[in-house]
């Protein structure tokens, strides 16, 4: 598995990195222009991501214009639903209006910080990303 990890927190990206470094490659951006490069990227390449987990407060460009520019990426590209990146936004905003706003522009999962390890682990689980 492909992993794509958006977090400009460092202590956050670290957890993040050794949380999911097991089941797969991690890459490591800290804004919303490095996510979006990373992940036009590795979709040209041949090599797209399988899970995105995005900071919603990242610098230069916030996580729900990132997640707004993934999925526009894939539609252009006229991505396979079932091919699509799995998002899951991981975020200290746990109110209902930023969780209902991300869940329509296309994330599959929304967990607040800090990060319940044995959630996160259960809600890949349930994508079928992990056994």
């Amino acid at each position: 598995m492909r992993i794509l990890i958006a977090e400009d927190d460092l202590a956050s990206r670290t957890f993040l990195a050794k949380l999911l470094a097991e089941f797969g490659e991690c890459d490591q951006t800290v804004d919303g222009i490095e996510t979006v490069e990373a992940f036009i990227f590795a979709l040209n390449s041949g090599r797209p991501y399988d899970l995105v987990c995005l900071d919603i407060m990242m610098p230069k460009v916030d996580g729900r214009r990132t997640l707004q520019l993934i999925r526009e990426f894939e539609r252009q590209r006229k991505t396979d639903p079932g091919k699509k990146a799995r998002v899951i936004i991981i975020s200290a905003l746990g109110d209902q209006h930023t969780i209902q706003e991300t869940s329509q522009i296309g994330c599959e999962a929304y967990i607040t910080k800090p990060v319940d390890t044995e959630h996160m682990l259960r809600i890949i689980r349930e994508m079928g990303l992990i056994s």
